[in-house]
């Protein structure tokens, strides 16, 4: 353990699902294995069923937390922990409490934040937070562009990487057998797949509704409606619409399926396999994992070309698209009290429903040669040791550059 940088985490618990939770997880393990990382997480959720302190290794102990943490712990994990830094990782909006204690936290280590922001305006409001922090790494190259001219000293870009051995091509007999499986049965159907929560900004109804057109579109046009839908998400989730319903009013009850469990990597592979291609039609997406684990399977991919699904959906060395980059169309300026301001992007409806049409009509040699393409891209781009080694690099420059210039505070007594 001695001679260890450390480092205290605080994102969504290591061995949750979720993608925050899971790309900690990816990032956290490949350190370890240099032989000079050891991190203690705060493990985020809402609710946790066991509180138990996870001992994945000596290098890597988790501590389930509700939210992200207090004051109180933080302060107790700095006296005895003695981190050479404090990793963040997720909005600004949940660690404003954190940034109060900013001056506590430089007395011990460097602030890095692990950080995506989903599109311009520049986030003016955000400054006191990027201020606040010592090296700001950013999963998204769109959301680079926009900090570093502002913040250039301490703005990396480090993108999201998967594992390859979680997500790769399997064996056509393999896809083959388990496909009908999957389907209920519907083996010979052309399919398209969407994972992500069932929740507004992911419009999941607009996407049933496209579905239908496109299958309108093959009766008309074919002579048959030999497609399915999968959709890996929770139909009744209360951030979203009731899909059931939604599937009942379009009269698509045969063309979709719903994976609505929690699977395993293995299983999610396989889905992303037997897909013909994975859709997502969200108006704002920070990065978009869905998306990248379908080209690391050679799935071609639709996808709007918006934060950080741009640079996947169209090669940033050869301008090619990895499938179909769905164009902006119209755009939005919203914003709440936290939030005052950012665009939300739109593609219409027959934008989407022409691109569906367009892959289909591709036909299976010509995705499979589109989703190689996006396999190589994929590799090269978003490789796992890069982002990793990346990681290290910039994460020990911010130590050595933080002892050199840290100022230390003495605290005297004045009789």
């Amino acid at each position: 353990m001695s001679g260890k940088y450390k480092v205290l985490v605080l994102s969504d618990h290591a061995l949750s699902t979720s993608g925050v939770g899971t790309q900690t997880r990816h990032l956290l393990n490949g350190l370890v294995e240099k032989g000079c990382w050891t991190f203690r997480q705060f493990g985020a959720a809402m609710k946790h069923e066991n509180y138990d302190v996870v001992h994945i290794s000596d290098d890597f102990i988790i501590k389930p937390t509700d939210g992200f943490g207090t004051k109180e712990s933080i302060r107790l994990a700095l006296a005895t922990e003695q981190p050479d830094i404090l990793l963040i990782f997720t909005d600004p909006r949940f660690f404003v409490w954190l940034f109060e204690m900013e001056d506590e936290i430089h007395q011990v280590c460097p602030i890095v934040w692990w950080h995506v922001w989903d599109n311009t305006p520049y986030p003016e409001f955000n400054d006191p937070f990027y201020e606040a922090t010592d090296q700001i790494n950013c999963h998204s190259h769109h959301t680079y562009t926009q900090i570093v001219a502002r913040h250039p000293k301490k703005t990396n870009f480090i993108p999201h990487a998967l594992p390859e051995n979680l997500f790769f091509p399997l064996p056509q007999q393999v896809i083959d057998h388990n496909k009908p499986q999957v389907l209920n049965g519907r083996g010979d159907h052309f399919v398209m797949f969407w994972v992500n929560r069932n929740a507004r900004r992911k419009r999941p109804n607009d996407l049933l509704y496209c579905w239908s057109k496109f299958i309108e579109h093959l009766q008309k046009n074919h002579g048959h409606r030999k497609a399915t839908l999968l959709l890996h998400t929770d139909p009744m989730d209360p951030e979203g619409p009731q899909l059931f319903a939604t599937v009942e009013h379009l009269a698509i009850r045969d063309e979709v399926v719903f994976s609505n469990q929690r699977v395993d990597f293995p299983t999610m592979n396989l889905l992303h396999n037997i897909a013909d291609v994975t859709i997502n039609i969200s108006y704002a997406e920070g990065f978009g994992l869905s998306t990248l684990e379908a080209m690391m399977t050679g799935t071609p991919i639709i996808a709007p070309c918006t934060g950080g699904q741009t640079r996947q959906v169209v090669n940033v060395n050869t301008k090619e698209e990895n499938g179909v980059a769905l164009p902006i169309e119209y755009r939005t300026l919203v914003g709440s009290q936290g939030v005052p301001y950012i665009w939300e992007d739109h593609v219409s409806n027959d934008t989407i429903i022409a691109a569906m049409i367009k892959m289909y009509e591709l036909g299976h040699d010509g995705r499979k040669r589109l989703g190689r393409k996006a396999l190589e891209y994929a590799r090269s781009e978003f490789g796992m040791q890069k982002t990793i080694d990346i990681w290290h690099q910039k994460m020990v420059e911010c130590i050595l550059t933080w002892k050199k210039t840290r100022k230390s505070y003495e605290l005297l007594e004045i009789k």
